[in-house]
């Protein structure tokens, strides 16, 4: 759910993703989402400047809840801040997509019709492909906190990214574990059926040939409803891989973590952003993932007043640590917002004046941002994002940067 030195999934780092998982904290977190959605419409309610009206999209139930909802309350913890300052005013329209792209396109529609001036998300990947399609025929500009698949910005002018794309994330990895020697044999678990975990495998495996990376052994299985992984780790031991690298959400990792301690396998397993979420995820045991190595681009353990002051911030308003969806969520309507100041967007703007003056901002050397997931965050005419990736560890139930 994304599926970068970049990051992995709290549910990271997608994923991919992304694909995203967890749907139980639906429930539990909505009383907090709507109250901070409710104390930051009324601040926008209040403003003399006017609000500019921003359609989010993202799975708030199904199997990828766990990654929409995140998205929507670092978000939702943004506007509150933003709102507070005066001046533009920001309101946000999430809706539920349940990461299926037809749902996604249905979402957009109504969120169209409601009048929205800019679309923050998709939060999943297949979601937002087809989404931004939509958006790039509208002319409604686009900023996806998640959505990490190099199909999404594509031919699309008006589509940009706040993750690292799925070939970055690949790339990445392959060259982080070859230079630190983590692994001399590498197995790789991915799933073939999803663009996300596919999009990383394939830069995984291109760089592994390019760099002198041993792949020992692939294997893949079709959907993150997979259960039985007893084939695909037999593989991976019996090629004698000590490295598993798994592209995929935390879900399928989660069986992957149980099953291997179960047949005494312990190789070092090393996951993307997809995967970040994991040490969340309801009645999983902690201690399977003790030593998991995974990018992402937020550690919630970080130390630095931004990462405090936004943990803080989270934990006041829904109980629970952030993960890096949220923390992509949160600079994502930073960097629209920090956007629309550079431009000079007003609310009274049509949503194709704005989507122009965006482009061109965004695009403009001389424009960054500095967030959570990254200081000085820039963007290629492309709308890929650049800024520096990170690698963390579990040890003790928590993130550790390498």
């Amino acid at each position: 759910m994304k599926k970068y030195l970049a990051m992995l999934l709290a549910g990271a780092m997608c994923v991919s993703l992304l694909a995203g998982c967890g749907g139980s904290k639906s429930a539990s977190s909505g009383t907090a989402a709507s109250n901070a959605a409710a104390s930051a419409s009324s601040a926008s309610a209040s403003a003399e400047a006017g609000v500019l009206k921003i359609g989010g999209i993202g799975p708030l139930t199904g199997g990828a809840a766990v990654y929409g909802i995140a998205t929507k309350q670092g978000a939702e913890i943004a506007v509150q801040e933003i709102n507070a300052k005066g001046g533009l005013q920001l309101s946000l329209d999430f809706q539920d997509d349940e990461a299926d792209a037809e749902k996604g396109v249905n979402a957009y529609n109504k969120l169209k019709g409601d009048g929205i001036q800019v679309l923050y998300g998709c939060t999943t990947t297949g979601s937002c492909v087809a989404v931004a399609a939509e958006s790039f025929s509208d002319r409604i500009f686009q900023l996806t906190p998640s959505a990490s698949s190099a199909d999404v910005t594509a031919g699309k002018d008006n589509v940009f990214q706040v993750c690292f794309t799925d070939p970055n994330q690949g790339t990445t990895a392959a060259s982080y574990i070859k230079e630190n020697g983590l692994g001399t044999k590498v197995a790789v678990i991915y799933n073939n059926g999803d663009a996300y975990s596919t999009g990383i495998y394939n830069a995984f495996q291109a760089q592994a040939d390019a760099i002198g990376l041993d792949v020992v052994a692939v294997e893949t299985f079709p959907d993150d409803s997979n259960t039985d992984f007893t084939v695909q780790l037999n593989s991976a031991k019996n090629a004698g891989a000590d490295l598993v690298f798994m592209p995929i959400y935390y879900t399928p990792a989660s069986l992957i973590l149980n099953q291997a301690k179960t047949m005494n396998y312990a190789p070092i397993f090393f996951g993307c952003d997809g995967m970040d979420g994991i040490l969340d995820l309801e009645g999983f045991d902690k201690s399977l993932a003790e030593g998991l190595m995974l990018m992402t681009p937020f550690n919630a353990w970080g130390s630095d007043d931004r990462t405090v002051n936004f943990v803080k911030a989270y934990q006041d308003a829904y109980g629970s640590i952030p993960n890096q969806f949220a923390a992509d969520g949160y600079d994502c309507m930073y960097a629209i917002y920090e956007a629309c100041l550079k431009a000079g967007v007003t609310t009274d703007m049509s949503a194709a004046d704005i989507c122009e003056k965006l482009i061109a901002t965004f695009t403009d050397s001389s424009f960054s941002v500095d967030g959570l997931t990254g200081s000085g965050m820039s963007w290629s005419t492309a709308g890929e994002v650049s800024k520096a990736p990170v690698v963390v560890k579990v040890e003790g139930g928590v993130y550790v940067t390498q």
